[in-house]
């Protein structure tokens, strides 16, 4: 077969980015608790969440038609022992014929698949069918340990030559913060065309993001969430070593270079030891502007660490690279005590009202807080998969730790929906988990 040069161009690209991830597609839907009975190893777990990002190239017949073919057809592995043997001597075929493989997603039911996995290299991770994969969506608050969040460039997972609109780079390289903000990682998908290339949209986007990684991949690999998510468009993570914090600045417009910028952030104090600086520049030089020091400093007030800092980074010839910027803090310590809301569970009335039930665990270091809950349609989506928005309820105050409600009306009898408690934070919102209703 005939090498496909453009492509392995880019995957060399993402080397900046991430390792290939293998997929085996197979009939039915995931599971419902996929963590139950996994054999991932924590040290191996630990090493994926190190990771922070990976590529999901989507290679089928959909892919060389440019089209959806429907995949809802109802046979499963587990109900049929010849599609169950074909699905398993695939599975040993790409284990064991090519290499080292590290992770394995299997994008349907994954029982008497997983297992096989685990048995011929104990040593792999399996991501969908044992940890959770969100998918099209970023959960609102962190989850308990690793999960994994999907992402498409465009509309579609496979090449669709008409009718695509891709996200933007930035906009790429925002879902990727915010995801690893949050804990989890980010499998971004790529779909080839029939000739193995990848669309040139696509391979821009990449090179955007490998740039953007090339300069700041320090906050991406080996982090994790910091005591709150983020201020406003400032996101954080944080070395799992706890030997830097890193505020990663998004913002609408372009931070022209050679302009200073001066932040607060409220949920961080400095000690005698802390140090703040901007990835990708040496705080010493500004091209063409020798006029310039750009020393980044600090102080610490009652409201928080206050930092002082300059772009000295030109990366496009306008000098107006639009992407976030990411500010290094070492030594530091958390200044508030975020509060915790739960999600508890719905109840049906006879009157056919849906009433929803969250529980304020914590008030942090707030007097008082305000809670309501936001609500979405998941009817026709599989497991994994989010497009609704999110409703919200109107806002309640309370004042201390305890059980809040709300209820709605005029739900479609036949639908189906899952909510999240939230509590307003006047730095952000904090969520509770997500749940279906019972309806």
């Amino acid at each position: 077969m005939r090498e496909v040069r453009p492509l392995r161009r880019i995957i060399h690209i993402l080397s900046l980015l991430s390792l290939i991830l293998v997929s085996c597609p197979l009939a039915g839907i995931a599971e419902d608790d996929p963590e139950k009975g996994s054999l991932n190893k924590p040290d191996r777990l630990e090493w994926f969440r190190d990771q922070g990002f990976g590529l999901f190239i989507h290679w089928s017949v959909d892919s060389q038609l440019g089209v959806v073919i429907s995949h809802s057809l109802d046979v499963q592995p587990r109900n049929n022992p010849g599609l169950m043997q074909y699905d398993q001597s695939q599975l040993k075929e790409l284990l064991t014929n090519y290499g080292k493989v590290d992770e394995l997603f299997l994008d349907g039911e994954a029982m008497g698949l997983r297992d096989l996995a685990w048995k011929l290299d104990p040593n792999i991770i399996v991501t969908r069918g044992a940890i959770k994969t969100p998918e099209l969506t970023v959960p609102g608050m962190p989850l308990p340990g690793p999960w994994e969040t999907c992402m498409t460039m465009g509309t579609a997972w496979q090449y669709q030559p008409q009718n695509e609109h891709y996200k933007s780079g930035g906009e790429l390289i925002r879902l990727l913060v915010q995801t690893r903000a949050k804990g989890g990682n980010f499998l971004l998908n790529v779909g080839p065309k029939p000739n193995g290339e990848l669309p040139i949209e696509e391979e821009e986007r990449l090179r955007e993001m490998a740039l953007w990684m090339f300069v700041n991949s320090d906050a991406i690999y080996a982090v994790r969430p910091w005591v709150i998510t983020n201020e406003g468009d400032v996101w954080f993570t944080k070395k799992k070593d706890n030997s830097a914090l890193y505020a990663v600045v998004e913002s609408n417009t372009p931070w022209p270079r050679a302009t200073w910028k001066e932040f607060t952030l409220h949920s961080v104090r400095a000690t005698e030891k802390t140090e703040v600086s901007v990835l990708g520049q040496s705080d010493e030089v500004v091209e063409y502007h020798p006029e310039i020091t750009p020393k980044s400093t600090w102080h610490q007030e009652k409201d928080g660490l206050h930092v002082r800092v300059l772009q000295a980074q030109r990366l496009q010839d306008n000098f107006r690279w639009p992407n976030p910027a990411v500010i290094r803090i070492t030594n530091v310590e958390p200044a508030l005590k975020p509060p915790e809301v739960q999600t508890t569970g719905s109840v049906v009335r006879t009157s056919g009202e849906e009433t929803l039930e969250g529980s304020v665990l914590d008030m942090g270091d707030q007097p008082s807080l305000e809670v309501t809950f936001e609500y979405r349609p998941v009817s026709g989506e599989d497991v994994n998969s989010r497009t609704a928005a999110w409703t919200a309820t109107p806002a309640q105050t309370v004042s201390k730790p305890g059980l809040f409600t709300a209820d709605l009306k005029g739900l479609d009898p036949k639908g189906a929906y899952e909510f999240r408690a939230v509590i307003h934070h006047p730095l952000l919102p904090l969520y509770g988990a997500e749940l279906k209703m019972k309806r």
